[in-house]
C-alpha cells in the first residue's frame, strides 16, 4: 500500500501540473485534468487507510522508486508526460491492479483495487487518445516519444528498480500463505504479471504507430518500478 501511495502521489502531481500549461479555450481538457487529479488524491486517501487499517505503519520507500517517480515530474512537454505517465506507467498499473484484485487477501483490497483501476482505465484511456491525434499532426512525435523512453533509462539505469520489500509482497500475496511450494507459485504470478505488462505496454506502443520490433524494445526499456 505505501508503493501504492507513493506512486499515485506522483500521478496526482503530473495532472494538476499540466494543468497550468493546457490553454483555457480547452475546457474539456482542463475539466478531464482536474478530474484526474481528483482521482489520484482519493487513490492516495484509500491506499493510505487500507495501508493503515489494522494499526500498522506505512513501509518503506526506495532510492530508486524515488528517482524513477522524479524523472515524470520532471518532464515539462505534455504530450511526452501524457505518453510516460498514463501510456506507460498506468498503463502498467492496470496490469497490477488486476493482480491485486484477483489476489487480494479481503474483499475491500478486492473493491478497492477494482475501483481504482476503473479510474486508471479511463487515465490511459485519455493519454492514449491525446496522443494517437497528435501522432497523425505530428510525424516527428514518435521520434520524441522514443528519445523519452531512451533518456529516461539512462537516467535510471543504474538504480535497483522495484522494492524488494515490494516484490516479496506481491508474491506472498499471489502465495496466499508461507509454504514453500504456496511461494513458488507466487513467484511464478508475478513473472506472468511482469510478462502481461510487457504485452500491455507493446499493444498501447503499436497503437501510437510504432512497429512491434521498436515497440518490443522501447516496452524493455521502461522503468522497473512498473511506474
Amino acid at each position: 500500500m505505501t508503493y501504492l501511495v507513493e506512486n499515485e502521489q506522483a500521478a496526482l502531481v503530473v495532472p494538476g501540473r499540466l494543468l497550468t500549461q493546457v490553454h483555457p479555450h480547452f475546457r474539456e481538457v482542463l475539466q478531464l485534468l482536474a478530474v484526474q487529479a481528483a482521482d489520484e488524491a482519493r487513490h492516495v486517501e484509500v491506499f493510505t487507510r487500507r495501508a493503515l487499517l489494522r494499526g500498522g505503519r506505512m513501509g518503506t520507500s526506495s532510492v530508486g522508486g524515488r528517482a524513477s517517480l522524479a524523472t515524470l515530474l520532471r518532464e515539462p512537454d505534455f504530450s511526452i508526460a501524457s505518453f510516460l505517465l498514463s501510456v506507460l506507467g498506468e498503463g502498467s498499473f492496470l496490469n497490477l491492479l488486476a493482480f491485486l484484485e484477483r489476489h487480494a487477501p479481503d474483499p475491500l483490497t478486492h473493491r478497492i483495487s477494482r475501483l481504482v483501476r476503473q479510474d486508471e482505465a479511463r487515465h490511459v484511456a485519455f493519454g492514449l487518445g491525446h496522443l494517437e491525434h497528435r501522432s497523425t499532426v505530428d510525424p516527428r512525435l514518435r521520434g520524441r516519444l522514443r528519445a523519452a523512453v531512451e533518456r529516461r533509462h539512462e537516467a535510471l539505469m543504474h538504480t535497483a528498480g522495484l522494492n524488494a520489500e515490494v516484490f516479496d509482497a506481491l508474491v506472498l500475496l499471489a502465495a496466499g500463505s508461507w509454504h514453500p511450494e504456496a511461494i513458488e507459485r507466487g513467484w511464478h504470478a508475478v513473472r506472468r504479471l511482469r510478462a502481461d505488462m510487457d504485452e500491455g505496454r507493446r499493444h498501447r506502443l503499436s497503437r501510437l504507430g510504432f512497429p512491434d520490433d521498436e515497440a518490443a524494445a522501447l516496452s524493455a526499456l521502461h522503468t522497473r518500478n512498473f511506474m
